[in-house]
Protein backbone atom coordinates (compact mmCIF):
# COMPACT_ATOMS: atom_id res chain seq x y z
CA UNK A 1 0.00 0.00 0.00
CA UNK A 2 1.59 3.73 -0.81
CA UNK A 3 0.39 6.92 0.33
CA UNK A 4 -0.01 10.45 -0.83
CA UNK A 5 -1.01 13.44 1.25
CA UNK A 6 -2.72 16.35 -0.81
CA UNK A 7 -1.85 19.01 1.05
CA UNK A 8 -3.09 22.64 -0.89
CA UNK A 9 -6.21 23.78 -2.88
CA UNK A 10 -4.35 22.95 -5.95
CA UNK A 11 -2.72 19.55 -5.20
CA UNK A 12 -6.55 18.40 -4.69
CA UNK A 13 -8.23 19.96 -7.81
CA UNK A 14 -5.13 18.19 -9.76
CA UNK A 15 -6.43 14.46 -8.05
CA UNK A 16 -9.57 15.05 -8.84
CA UNK A 17 -9.17 16.39 -12.43
CA UNK A 18 -7.02 12.95 -12.92
CA UNK A 19 -9.52 10.64 -11.64
CA UNK A 20 -12.47 12.41 -13.71
CA UNK A 21 -12.98 9.21 -15.31
CA UNK A 22 -13.43 6.58 -12.28
CA UNK A 23 -16.08 4.71 -11.71
CA UNK A 24 -15.99 3.88 -8.38
CA UNK A 25 -14.20 6.00 -5.15
CA UNK A 26 -13.69 4.56 -2.24
CA UNK A 27 -13.82 7.08 1.43
CA UNK A 28 -12.72 7.07 4.95
CA UNK A 29 -12.65 9.86 7.08
CA UNK A 30 -10.36 10.99 10.19
CA UNK A 31 -12.26 13.57 12.69
CA UNK A 32 -12.53 14.43 16.07
CA UNK A 33 -15.68 15.31 18.48
CA UNK A 34 -14.96 15.74 21.97
CA UNK A 35 -16.15 18.95 23.19
CA UNK A 36 -18.05 19.61 20.09
CA UNK A 37 -21.80 19.61 18.39
CA UNK A 38 -20.35 19.25 15.20
CA UNK A 39 -17.58 16.23 14.34
CA UNK A 40 -14.48 18.44 13.07
CA UNK A 41 -12.92 16.72 10.21
CA UNK A 42 -9.37 15.84 10.41
CA UNK A 43 -8.61 13.88 7.07
CA UNK A 44 -10.48 12.35 3.92
CA UNK A 45 -8.79 9.33 2.58
CA UNK A 46 -9.94 8.07 -0.85
CA UNK A 47 -8.83 5.36 -3.48
CA UNK A 48 -9.99 5.23 -6.89
CA UNK A 49 -11.22 2.07 -9.05
CA UNK A 50 -11.72 2.72 -12.92
CA UNK A 51 -13.03 -0.26 -14.82
CA UNK A 52 -10.95 -3.12 -14.61
CA UNK A 53 -8.00 -0.76 -12.99
CA UNK A 54 -7.54 -0.85 -9.61
CA UNK A 55 -5.27 2.12 -8.16
CA UNK A 56 -2.41 1.40 -5.07
CA UNK A 57 -2.76 4.65 -3.78
CA UNK A 58 -4.55 5.80 -1.14
CA UNK A 59 -4.62 9.87 -1.14
CA UNK A 60 -4.93 11.74 2.24
CA UNK A 61 -6.92 14.82 1.77
CA UNK A 62 -6.01 17.03 4.58
CA UNK A 63 -8.78 19.21 5.45
CA UNK A 64 -6.59 21.82 7.51
CA UNK A 65 -4.86 23.35 4.25
CA UNK A 66 -7.24 22.90 2.03
CA UNK A 67 -9.29 26.15 1.62
CA UNK A 68 -11.06 25.23 -2.06
CA UNK A 69 -12.79 21.86 -1.71
CA UNK A 70 -15.16 22.05 -4.55
CA UNK A 71 -13.69 19.46 -6.08
CA UNK A 72 -13.82 17.20 -3.91
CA UNK A 73 -17.70 17.86 -3.11
CA UNK A 74 -18.03 17.69 -7.36
CA UNK A 75 -16.64 14.08 -6.62
CA UNK A 76 -18.58 13.48 -3.60
CA UNK A 77 -22.09 14.20 -5.63
CA UNK A 78 -21.11 12.92 -9.31
CA UNK A 79 -24.05 11.06 -9.85
CA UNK A 80 -21.58 8.25 -12.19
CA UNK A 81 -19.40 7.84 -9.08
CA UNK A 82 -20.32 5.44 -6.81
CA UNK A 83 -19.04 5.89 -3.55
CA UNK A 84 -18.27 2.83 -1.10
CA UNK A 85 -17.85 4.12 2.68
CA UNK A 86 -18.62 1.53 5.95
CA UNK A 87 -21.19 2.27 8.28
CA UNK A 88 -21.73 5.63 6.86
CA UNK A 89 -23.76 7.96 8.94
CA UNK A 90 -21.33 9.66 10.96
CA UNK A 91 -19.06 10.47 7.58
CA UNK A 92 -22.48 11.99 6.26
CA UNK A 93 -22.49 14.19 8.85
CA UNK A 94 -18.64 15.38 8.26
CA UNK A 95 -19.12 15.81 4.79
CA UNK A 96 -22.87 17.87 5.29
CA UNK A 97 -20.73 20.23 7.94
CA UNK A 98 -18.02 20.94 6.02
CA UNK A 99 -18.81 20.94 2.19
CA UNK A 100 -22.30 20.88 2.30
CA UNK A 101 -22.92 18.15 0.27
CA UNK A 102 -23.48 13.93 0.79
CA UNK A 103 -21.78 11.47 -1.44
CA UNK A 104 -24.63 9.56 -3.25
CA UNK A 105 -25.03 7.12 -5.10
CA UNK A 106 -23.96 5.50 -1.70
CA UNK A 107 -23.12 1.72 -1.16
CA UNK A 108 -22.43 1.41 2.58
CA UNK A 109 -20.20 -1.68 3.01
CA UNK A 110 -21.99 -2.65 6.47
CA UNK A 111 -25.56 -2.66 4.98
CA UNK A 112 -24.12 -4.42 2.20
CA UNK A 113 -22.59 -7.00 4.91
CA UNK A 114 -26.40 -7.50 6.73
CA UNK A 115 -28.26 -7.54 3.47
CA UNK A 116 -25.95 -10.53 2.45
CA UNK A 117 -26.52 -12.37 5.88
CA UNK A 118 -22.53 -12.05 6.91
CA UNK A 119 -24.00 -10.05 9.87
CA UNK A 120 -25.98 -7.08 10.97
CA UNK A 121 -23.93 -3.89 12.45
CA UNK A 122 -20.26 -5.54 11.40
CA UNK A 123 -18.10 -3.54 12.90
CA UNK A 124 -15.28 -2.18 9.74
CA UNK A 125 -12.32 -4.68 11.80
CA UNK A 126 -14.64 -7.65 11.81
CA UNK A 127 -15.82 -7.26 8.33
CA UNK A 128 -12.00 -7.13 7.13
CA UNK A 129 -11.70 -10.44 9.23
CA UNK A 130 -14.38 -12.04 7.76
CA UNK A 131 -13.82 -10.99 4.34
CA UNK A 132 -9.67 -10.45 3.97
CA UNK A 133 -8.99 -12.82 6.91
CA UNK A 134 -6.71 -10.23 8.24
CA UNK A 135 -6.87 -8.28 11.21
CA UNK A 136 -6.12 -4.71 10.93
CA UNK A 137 -4.12 -3.02 13.78
CA UNK A 138 -6.23 -0.52 15.67
CA UNK A 139 -3.39 1.21 17.27
CA UNK A 140 -4.25 4.69 16.10
CA UNK A 141 -8.11 4.57 16.13
CA UNK A 142 -7.92 7.32 19.43
CA UNK A 143 -5.62 9.26 18.11
CA UNK A 144 -5.88 13.13 17.75
CA UNK A 145 -6.39 13.16 13.93
CA UNK A 146 -6.51 17.27 14.46
CA UNK A 147 -2.81 17.27 15.34
CA UNK A 148 -0.06 18.46 12.38
CA UNK A 149 1.36 17.42 11.13
CA UNK A 150 0.18 14.00 11.00
CA UNK A 151 2.51 11.28 12.26
CA UNK A 152 4.17 8.03 9.63
CA UNK A 153 1.90 5.77 11.75
CA UNK A 154 -1.25 8.02 11.41
CA UNK A 155 -0.81 7.91 7.74
CA UNK A 156 -0.56 4.16 7.59
CA UNK A 157 -3.28 3.55 9.37
CA UNK A 158 -5.35 6.14 7.81
CA UNK A 159 -4.53 4.65 3.96
CA UNK A 160 -5.39 0.83 5.06
CA UNK A 161 -8.43 2.01 5.67
CA UNK A 162 -9.09 2.75 2.11
CA UNK A 163 -7.41 0.22 1.25
CA UNK A 164 -8.58 -3.20 2.98
CA UNK A 165 -12.30 -1.62 2.44
CA UNK A 166 -11.79 -1.61 -1.20
CA UNK A 167 -11.10 -4.89 -1.12
CA UNK A 168 -14.20 -5.46 1.51
CA UNK A 169 -16.18 -3.85 -0.81
CA UNK A 170 -15.29 -5.90 -4.28
CA UNK A 171 -16.53 -9.09 -2.67
CA UNK A 172 -19.59 -7.81 -1.44
CA UNK A 173 -20.25 -6.29 -5.04
CA UNK A 174 -19.68 -9.42 -6.69
CA UNK A 175 -21.82 -11.44 -4.05
CA UNK A 176 -24.85 -8.61 -4.49
CA UNK A 177 -24.73 -8.49 -8.17
CA UNK A 178 -24.72 -12.39 -8.23
CA UNK A 179 -27.55 -12.53 -5.53
CA UNK A 180 -29.69 -9.57 -7.45
CA UNK A 181 -29.19 -7.26 -3.98
CA UNK A 182 -26.95 -4.62 -5.63
CA UNK A 183 -30.03 -2.02 -5.53
CA UNK A 184 -31.14 -3.22 -2.08
CA UNK A 185 -27.79 -1.87 -1.08
CA UNK A 186 -27.90 1.43 -3.57
CA UNK A 187 -31.62 1.90 -2.17
CA UNK A 188 -30.69 1.76 1.43
CA UNK A 189 -27.82 4.10 0.59
CA UNK A 190 -30.27 7.21 -0.52
CA UNK A 191 -32.91 6.51 2.45
CA UNK A 192 -30.11 6.69 4.77
CA UNK A 193 -28.80 10.41 2.98
CA UNK A 194 -32.49 11.87 2.61
CA UNK A 195 -33.64 10.95 6.37
CA UNK A 196 -30.18 12.32 8.03
CA UNK A 197 -31.08 15.00 10.34
CA UNK A 198 -34.96 14.59 10.12
CA UNK A 199 -35.60 13.58 13.45
CA UNK A 200 -33.91 16.59 15.22
CA UNK A 201 -37.00 18.04 16.22
CA UNK A 202 -37.77 15.12 17.60
CA UNK A 203 -35.69 14.52 20.38
CA UNK A 204 -38.29 15.23 22.86
CA UNK A 205 -39.52 11.52 22.10
CA UNK A 206 -35.93 10.18 23.08
CA UNK A 207 -36.75 10.71 26.76
CA UNK A 208 -38.14 7.68 28.03
CA UNK A 209 -40.84 9.34 30.35
CA UNK A 210 -42.08 12.11 28.32
CA UNK A 211 -45.56 9.57 27.18
CA UNK A 212 -46.27 10.74 31.12
CA UNK A 213 -46.36 13.96 30.08
CA UNK A 214 -50.01 16.24 29.22
CA UNK A 215 -50.00 18.23 26.70
CA UNK A 216 -49.20 21.41 27.90
CA UNK A 217 -46.24 19.96 29.35
CA UNK A 218 -45.76 17.81 25.99
CA UNK A 219 -45.34 21.50 24.61
CA UNK A 220 -43.02 22.93 26.65
CA UNK A 221 -40.29 19.52 26.40
CA UNK A 222 -40.66 20.24 22.81
CA UNK A 223 -40.42 23.67 23.07
CA UNK A 224 -37.32 23.17 25.52
CA UNK A 225 -35.71 20.60 23.43
CA UNK A 226 -35.75 22.52 20.45
CA UNK A 227 -34.57 25.85 22.19
CA UNK A 228 -31.38 23.27 23.51
CA UNK A 229 -30.82 21.87 20.05
CA UNK A 230 -30.57 25.06 18.09
CA UNK A 231 -28.66 26.63 21.30
CA UNK A 232 -25.79 23.82 20.99
CA UNK A 233 -25.66 23.88 16.81
CA UNK A 234 -25.14 27.52 17.37
CA UNK A 235 -22.17 27.34 19.38
CA UNK A 236 -20.84 23.80 18.37
CA UNK A 237 -21.66 22.36 21.86
CA UNK A 238 -22.49 18.96 22.94
CA UNK A 239 -26.30 18.74 23.76
CA UNK A 240 -25.41 17.75 27.72
CA UNK A 241 -22.66 21.09 27.67
CA UNK A 242 -26.53 23.29 27.12
CA UNK A 243 -28.60 21.32 29.63
CA UNK A 244 -29.14 17.69 30.03
CA UNK A 245 -32.41 15.58 29.25
CA UNK A 246 -33.42 15.62 32.85
CA UNK A 247 -33.27 19.21 33.05
CA UNK A 248 -35.19 19.35 29.78
CA UNK A 249 -37.86 17.27 31.66
CA UNK A 250 -38.27 19.03 34.73
CA UNK A 251 -38.48 22.49 32.79
CA UNK A 252 -41.16 21.18 31.10
CA UNK A 253 -43.28 19.36 34.04
CA UNK A 254 -42.42 22.15 36.94
CA UNK A 255 -42.50 25.71 34.59
CA UNK A 256 -40.39 27.33 36.69
CA UNK A 257 -41.59 31.42 36.61
CA UNK A 258 -38.01 32.97 38.23
CA UNK A 259 -34.13 32.45 37.96
CA UNK A 260 -34.17 31.00 41.61
CA UNK A 261 -36.57 28.45 40.60
CA UNK A 262 -34.32 27.46 37.89
CA UNK A 263 -31.70 27.05 40.67
CA UNK A 264 -33.24 25.82 42.97
CA UNK A 265 -36.22 23.65 41.84
CA UNK A 266 -34.81 22.72 38.46
CA UNK A 267 -31.03 21.83 39.73
CA UNK A 268 -29.72 23.98 36.75
CA UNK A 269 -25.80 24.79 37.69
CA UNK A 270 -24.90 28.82 38.15
CA UNK A 271 -23.21 29.02 35.02
CA UNK A 272 -25.51 27.73 33.09
CA UNK A 273 -28.12 30.37 34.54
CA UNK A 274 -26.58 32.93 34.21
CA UNK A 275 -25.79 31.99 30.41
CA UNK A 276 -29.43 30.76 29.65
CA UNK A 277 -31.82 31.60 32.40
CA UNK A 278 -33.52 34.82 31.14
CA UNK A 279 -33.67 33.02 27.75
CA UNK A 280 -35.67 29.84 29.18
CA UNK A 281 -38.00 32.09 31.33
CA UNK A 282 -39.00 33.57 28.09
CA UNK A 283 -39.03 30.44 26.36
CA UNK A 284 -41.70 29.51 28.63
CA UNK A 285 -43.58 32.14 29.52
CA UNK A 286 -44.49 32.24 25.46
CA UNK A 287 -45.62 28.81 26.07
CA UNK A 288 -48.10 29.39 28.28
CA UNK A 289 -49.83 31.69 25.95
CA UNK A 290 -50.31 28.94 23.31
CA UNK A 291 -53.86 27.61 22.74
CA UNK A 292 -54.98 24.23 24.01
CA UNK A 293 -55.89 23.80 20.50
CA UNK A 294 -52.62 23.93 19.34
CA UNK A 295 -50.81 22.06 21.80
CA UNK A 296 -49.87 18.59 20.57
CA UNK A 297 -51.21 14.84 21.14
CA UNK A 298 -49.55 12.85 24.00
CA UNK A 299 -46.75 10.53 23.20
CA UNK A 300 -48.39 6.45 23.27
CA UNK A 301 -47.55 5.01 26.25
CA UNK A 302 -45.35 1.76 26.49
CA UNK A 303 -45.92 -1.18 24.54
CA UNK A 304 -48.48 -3.38 27.13
CA UNK A 305 -48.62 -7.27 27.03
CA UNK A 306 -51.01 -7.58 24.68
CA UNK A 307 -48.83 -5.95 22.63
CA UNK A 308 -45.29 -6.97 23.10
CA UNK A 309 -46.95 -10.38 22.01
CA UNK A 310 -47.82 -8.95 18.92
CA UNK A 311 -44.44 -7.67 17.99
CA UNK A 312 -42.77 -11.06 19.00
CA UNK A 313 -45.13 -12.92 16.61
CA UNK A 314 -44.30 -10.17 13.88
CA UNK A 315 -40.53 -10.64 14.77
CA UNK A 316 -40.72 -14.41 14.65
CA UNK A 317 -42.28 -13.87 11.05
CA UNK A 318 -39.48 -11.39 10.42
CA UNK A 319 -37.04 -14.09 11.06
CA UNK A 320 -38.69 -16.26 8.80
CA UNK A 321 -38.84 -13.77 5.97
CA UNK A 322 -34.87 -13.16 6.29
CA UNK A 323 -34.47 -16.93 5.74
CA UNK A 324 -35.86 -17.33 2.44
CA UNK A 325 -34.42 -13.74 1.45
CA UNK A 326 -30.72 -14.57 3.03
CA UNK A 327 -30.33 -11.62 4.65
CA UNK A 328 -30.24 -10.37 8.65
CA UNK A 329 -33.32 -10.43 10.09
CA UNK A 330 -32.48 -6.82 11.89
CA UNK A 331 -31.82 -5.25 8.34
CA UNK A 332 -35.30 -6.20 7.30
CA UNK A 333 -37.50 -4.49 10.39
CA UNK A 334 -35.69 -2.03 12.56
CA UNK A 335 -36.65 -2.12 16.27
CA UNK A 336 -38.19 0.85 16.29
CA UNK A 337 -40.90 -0.60 13.33
CA UNK A 338 -42.96 -2.86 14.90
CA UNK A 339 -44.38 -0.18 17.71
CA UNK A 340 -44.89 2.24 14.55
CA UNK A 341 -46.78 -1.11 12.52
CA UNK A 342 -48.96 -1.39 15.98
CA UNK A 343 -49.93 2.39 15.95
CA UNK A 344 -50.76 2.20 12.29
CA UNK A 345 -53.10 -0.83 12.72
CA UNK A 346 -54.61 1.21 15.45
CA UNK A 347 -55.40 3.77 13.41
CA UNK A 348 -52.36 6.24 13.76
CA UNK A 349 -51.63 8.66 10.81
CA UNK A 350 -47.95 9.70 10.50
CA UNK A 351 -45.16 9.83 7.54
CA UNK A 352 -44.17 6.44 6.76
CA UNK A 353 -40.57 5.94 7.02
CA UNK A 354 -38.77 6.41 3.47
CA UNK A 355 -37.79 2.23 4.21
CA UNK A 356 -40.96 1.05 4.10
CA UNK A 357 -41.91 2.55 0.89
CA UNK A 358 -38.59 1.33 -0.76
CA UNK A 359 -38.09 -2.88 -1.78
CA UNK A 360 -39.22 -3.57 1.72
CA UNK A 361 -42.91 -2.86 0.98
CA UNK A 362 -44.13 -5.75 -1.06
CA UNK A 363 -41.30 -7.78 0.28
CA UNK A 364 -41.65 -7.12 4.29
CA UNK A 365 -44.56 -4.61 4.88
CA UNK A 366 -47.41 -5.61 2.94
CA UNK A 367 -46.93 -9.13 4.49
CA UNK A 368 -46.81 -7.65 8.44
CA UNK A 369 -49.46 -5.60 7.82
CA UNK A 370 -51.54 -8.58 6.98
CA UNK A 371 -50.37 -10.94 9.36
CA UNK A 372 -51.20 -7.77 11.76
CA UNK A 373 -54.26 -7.76 11.03
CA UNK A 374 -54.87 -11.07 11.55
CA UNK A 375 -53.65 -11.24 15.12
CA UNK A 376 -55.55 -7.47 16.18
CA UNK A 377 -58.96 -10.10 14.55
Amino acid sequence: MQWQLIESSEALRRLIEQESSCDVVIVDTEFMRRNTFYPEVALVQLCFVTGDSVSDMAWLIDPLKIDSPEPLAALLTNPDVLKVLHSASEDLEVFQRWLGVLPQPLFDTQRAAALLDRGFGLGYRALVQDICAVDIPKGETRSDWLQRPLTESQCDYAGLDVTWLLLVWRELNEQCVLQEKLHWVLADGSDAISVLGTDVYKLHTRIKTAWKLNSRQLGALIAVCRWREETARSKNKPRSWIIDDQACLKLAVEDPRTVNALRDDIGLPSPVVRRHGEELLDLLTAHREVPDLDLPVKLPPPLDAAQRDQVKKLKAEVREIAVTLAVAPEVLVYSKDYELLLREAQGDVFELPAHWLGWRKEAIFVVLRQSLAKLSG
